[in-house]
C-alpha cells in the first residue's frame, strides 16, 4: 500500500486507523500508549473522537498534524448516528462504518473489488441510517457522494505522537523548571525554614522546667472543669437528587453503549442488551456457532469488553460506562401532581406506562430522611433519545435503566423523578 491516506483539496487526510474504545482512569495519551504497547508498538500517533481512540503509525506515511478522514465525515453528516459509506477519492476507496456513534471500522482501499466485498458484507448488518456508495455498484438506497464535495476543509480533530520518550523528557522539564520557580519565589521563607534555631541549652533550665509545671497543672484543671465526652461522628445525609446525570446526555449515552453491544455474531443470537447505572451488559445465546467462535467475532468487533459464560449455550457480554457529571436537580410539584400529568401526557401520545408513587428511607445510622418520586415504567418503541423528550419539563429525573429486547424489538425504560412532600 503506498500510503494510509489520501488527498483532498491539496489535503492529506488519514485512513485505515484502528479504533478502540476509552476506559475511564486514563488520559487519551497514556490509553494510547497502553493500547500501542499491547498491540503493535509500531503504532505510534493517536487521535481521539468522543469516547474512542484511533491508532495509526509513520511506517504507514501518517504524519503528526494529520486530519483524520473518517472524523471528517461524520461531522460532515451530522444526521446520521448510524452510517455505512465507501467514497472514491485519489484513487483509492475510503469505507467508513459508524454505528450509533461508535467507529466500527474505518478502511482503505486500493482494489476496487476488495472494498466492494467488504461493504457488501457490512450492508447485511440492518438498521443502518444511511449508506453511501458509488453509483457505479448499484447498491440498493445508497447515494454517492463526492469527498472533495463533502469535506469542508475545517479540521476537527487531527494525530498527535504517543512519543514515549519526547513525553517523558518534556515532563521532566517542566518538573525541572517547576522546582526552580519554587525555590525562587519561596527562597525567603525557605533560609528562614533553615536559619539556625536558639538551642534549648542556650534557654535557662529552671524557666523552663517552670513553665512546664504550670502547663500541666492547667491542663489538669482544665480536665476536672469540664467532662468532655467525645461523641460518634456520622456523615451527613446525602439526598439521591443531589447526584444526578443530565437526562439527555444520559439517554445519549445508553444508546449509544446499547448500540455498542449490539452487534451480529454469527451462530448466536442476541437476546437483551440493558444499560444500568455504571455499566452496559448484553446476553447471546447459541444457535450452531462454538465459543471460540464468539471470543474472536466479539475481540474484533467489541473490543475491550468483559465476556461471562453463563452456560454452554449463553454468554454475557458487559462493558463499562464512561464517568459523567452530575448536578443536584428536584421537581417542585409534589409526587401526586407529577404522576397526574405524566399520566395525562402518556394518554395523549397513547402510550401505555405504569407510574407509582414510592417513598424511600435512607440514613446515616443517627438520622434518617423520607425520599418522595414518581416511578415509571414503559415498553415501547421509542428510542431513547425521543422517550427523554417526553420529561424534557420536568426537574429531578433519572432514567435508571434501559433495555432493548432484541425478540420483541421493544425498548423498556425504568425511571424516578424526585419531587418534593405531598
Amino acid at each position: 500500500m503506498s500510503g494510509q491516506f489520501v488527498h483532498i483539496k491539496r489535503k492529506k487526510y488519514a485512513s485505515g486507523l484502528m479504533w478502540q474504545p476509552m476506559v475511564a482512569g486514563f488520559t487519551t495519551r497514556a490509553y494510547a500508549q497502553k493500547l500501542a504497547n499491547g498491540i503493535d508498538r509500531r503504532l505510534n500517533l493517536y487521535v481521539r473522537h468522543n469516547e474512542m481512540v484511533g491508532l495509526g503509525a509513520r511506517a504507514n506515511g501518517l504524519r503528526s498534524g494529520m486530519p483524520s478522514i473518517v472524523i471528517e465525515i461524520i461531522n460532515a453528516l451530522p444526521g446520521y448516528s448510524s452510517l455505512l459509506g465507501a467514497f472514491k477519492v485519489d484513487g483509492k476507496f475510503v469505507l467508513v462504518a459508524v454505528r450509533n456513534g461508535v467507529i466500527l471500522h474505518d478502511l482503505l482501499f486500493e482494489d476496487e473489488d476488495s472494498a466492494r466485498e467488504k461493504y457488501a458484507e457490512l450492508n447485511e448488518i440492518p438498521d443502518w441510517n444511511a449508506t453511501f456508495a458509488p453509483a457505479t455498484w448499484g447498491i440498493p438506497r445508497a447515494v454517492e457522494r463526492n469527498l472533495v464535495d463533502l469535506i469542508s476543509g475545517r479540521v476537527h480533530a487531527v494525530l498527535r505522537p504517543i512519543s514515549r520518550i519526547a513525553s517523558g523528557m518534556v515532563s521532566l522539564i517542566l518538573m525541572v523548571v517547576f522546582v526552580l520557580a519554587v525555590l525562587y519565589f519561596f527562597r525567603e521563607p525557605i533560609n528562614r525554614v533553615f536559619a539556625p534555631k536558639p538551642q534549648i541549652s542556650k534557654i535557662n533550665p529552671e524557666l523552663a522546667a517552670e513553665y512546664k509545671r504550670k502547663i500541666e497543672e492547667k491542663d489538669k484543671e482544665l480536665d476536672a472543669q469540664f467532662d468532655i465526652r467525645q461523641e460518634p461522628l456520622y456523615q451527613p445525609i446525602v439526598m439521591p437528587y443531589d447526584s444526578l446525570p443530565d437526562p439527555f446526555e444520559r439517554a445519549d449515552l445508553c444508546y449509544r453503549a446499547i448500540g455498542f453491544l449490539m452487534q451480529q455474531v454469527a451462530g448466536w443470537n442476541q437476546t437483551s442488551v440493558e444499560c444500568g447505572k455504571t455499566h452496559v451488559s448484553a446476553t447471546f445465546r447459541r444457535s450452531f456457532g462454538t465459543l471460540d467462535d464468539f471470543y474472536v467475532i466479539a475481540g474484533d468487533i467489541m473490543p475491550g469488553v468483559f465476556v461471562q459464560e453463563i452456560s454452554d449455550d449463553e454468554i454475557l457480554v458487559r462493558a463499562k460506562l464512561p464517568d459523567r457529571i452530575v448536578y443536584s436537580s428536584y421537581d417542585l410539584r409534589d409526587v401526586d401532581t407529577i404522576i397526574r400529568e405524566l399520566t395525562s401526557r402518556f394518554q395523549s401520545i397513547n402510550i401505555d406506562a405504569s407510574i407509582v408513587p414510592v417513598v424511600d428511607v435512607i440514613s446515616n445510622g443517627a438520622q434518617s430522611a423520607d425520599v418522595y418520586f414518581a416511578g415509571v415504567t414503559v415498553d415501547t418503541k421509542l428510542i431513547p433519545e425521543q422517550f427523554i423528550k417526553i420529561f424534557e419539563d420536568f426537574g429531578g429525573v433519572y432514567m435508571t435503566r434501559v433495555s432493548w429486547n432484541a425478540t420483541r424489538k421493544m425498548w423498556n425504560y425504568e425511571v424516578i423523578i424526585y419531587g418534593k412532600q405531598n
